[in-house]
C-alpha cells in the first residue's frame, strides 16, 4: 500500500476504473434510524467515544417503548433500515445489566436485541440490520431470521493491538481471530455481511493490507461480504488515545483505493457521511446518480428473499425490480 503524493492520483484513477466496472454511474445509501440499544460494554478500546460503564453520564439501555419511538419517527421521514448498534455482552461484567436484562425479561444481550430486531419486524416497516459484536453459528442462524444482513468491524488483524497500553488493550472481544470467526459464521449460513477496517489505531500499513487479504480471503471462499468500510481513527476528548494521530486524507484515500483494487466486486463506504441533500449534489456534480437502497445490497437480495420467512416476504416487498428501495407510490 506504499505510495507516495506524487503516485497517489494514478492510484485513485485505476480505483476509479474498477468502481466504473462494478457499478458504473451509481452511489447507493440507506436511509436509517440509529438504535443504540445499549452503549454498556465490557470491551475497553482506546478510541471508542460509544461506550460507558454503569453510572456514567449518559450510560443507557433503550426500552422496547424507545426503540419503537424512534422507528416510527424513522418511518415518517422514509427510512427502511433499523441500525441497531450494542456494546459487546456487558452482562459478563456488569451486574447492572444483569439486572436490566433480568426486569426486561430476559437472559443476555443478544437474547433482547433479538426480541428488539422481530419487535421492529412486527410493528413497522423497518428492517433491522444488527452489529452485536461476536456471534456463535447459532446466534448468527437466530439473528438471521429477524433481520436480511448484519455487520462486524474486523478492524484489525494485527493481535498486538491488544497488548497492554494498544489500542485494544483490555478488549476480550477484539482478538483477530474471534472476529473472523464471526464474519466466517455468517458466511457458512449466507449471510449479507458489512465488515470492514479502522486505520490509524496504531496498526502498520502492511496491518491494513492484511486485513483487507483476511475480508477477501473470505468473500473469495463465501461470497458474502456485501460492504467494506474503512474507517478513520478520530482523536476526540476523554478517550485514551486522544494524543494519538489520527490518518490523513492521504492515508485515507490511498486505503479507500487498495480496497477497491482488492475486492473490485464489493461495495465500500468510507466517511464522511453528510446530510443526504449534500450527498445528492456532491453525487450528481460527479455525474453519478444517488439511489436509496435497503440494509441489504442490491446484488444480494435474492439470496435473502431465496431463504424464505418474513424477513424475505419483507425484503421482496421493499425492493423495486433493480433490488433498491421500492420508491413510496
Amino acid at each position: 500500500m506504499r505510495c507516495d503524493e506524487e503516485h497517489l492520483p494514478h492510484l485513485l484513477s485505476i480505483a476509479r476504473a474498477a468502481k466504473d466496472s462494478f457499478k458504473p454511474g451509481v452511489i447507493t445509501y440507506s436511509r436509517k434510524v440509529f438504535l443504540p440499544l445499549t452503549n454498556l460494554c465490557r470491551d475497553y478500546c482506546g478510541y471508542c467515544i460509544f461506550r460507558r460503564d454503569p453510572g456514567q453520564p449518559g450510560a443507557h439501555t433503550m426500552t422496547p417503548e424507545e426503540v419503537l419511538m424512534v422507528v416510527r419517527q424513522g418511518e415518517q421521514m422514509g427510512c427502511t433500515e433499523a441500525l441497531f448498534s450494542l456494546g459487546d455482552k456487558p452482562e459478563l461484567l456488569f451486574p447492572e445489566m444483569r439486572e436490566t436484562l433480568r426486569r426486561l425479561g430476559y437472559r443476555s444481550t443478544l437474547q433482547y436485541l433479538e426480541a428488539m430486531c422481530e419487535l421492529v419486524l412486527r410493528e413497522s416497516s423497518l428492517l433491522p440490520h444488527p452489529n452485536p459484536g461476536l456471534l456463535s453459528g447459532e446466534w448468527v442462524r437466530r439473528l438471521a431470521a429477524v433481520s436480511p444482513s448484519m455487520g462486524l468491524m474486523l478492524e484489525s488483524t494485527n493481535a498486538d493491538l491488544l497488548k497492554a497500553g494498544a489500542a485494544h488493550d483490555n478488549a476480550p472481544d477484539k482478538v483477530p481471530a474471534k472476529r473472523l470467526q464471526t464474519i466466517r459464521e455468517a458466511g457458512k449460513q449466507g449471510v449479507p455481511f458489512t465488515t470492514g477496517l479502522l486505520i490509524g489505531i496504531g496498526e502498520s500499513v502492511q496491518d491494513r493490507v492484511d486485513t483487507l487479504m483476511a475480508i477477501r480471503e473470505m468473500h473469495d471462499h463465501y461470497g458474502h461480504i456485501q460492504e467494506v468500510i474503512v474507517q478513520n481513527f478520530r482523536a476526540k476528548p476523554g478517550i485514551p488515545m486522544h494524543n494519538s494521530p489520527e490518518p490523513s486524507l492521504g492515508e485515507m484515500l490511498r486505503t479507500v483505493a487498495v480496497t477497491r483494487l482488492l475486492m473490485p466486486r464489493v461495495n465500500v463506504q468510507a466517511p464522511p457521511r453528510p446530510h443526504l441533500e449534500q450527498l445528492r449534489a456532491r453525487t450528481e456534480a460527479k455525474g453519478f446518480r444517488l439511489e436509496q437502497r435497503l440494509p441489504v445490497y442490491p446484488e444480494f437480495v435474492p439470496q435473502v428473499v431465496e431463504r424464505g420467512g418474513v424477513v424475505a416476504e419483507r425484503v421482496r416487498s421493499a425492493t423495486d425490480s433493480k433490488g433498491y428501495a421500492r420508491r413510496a407510490a
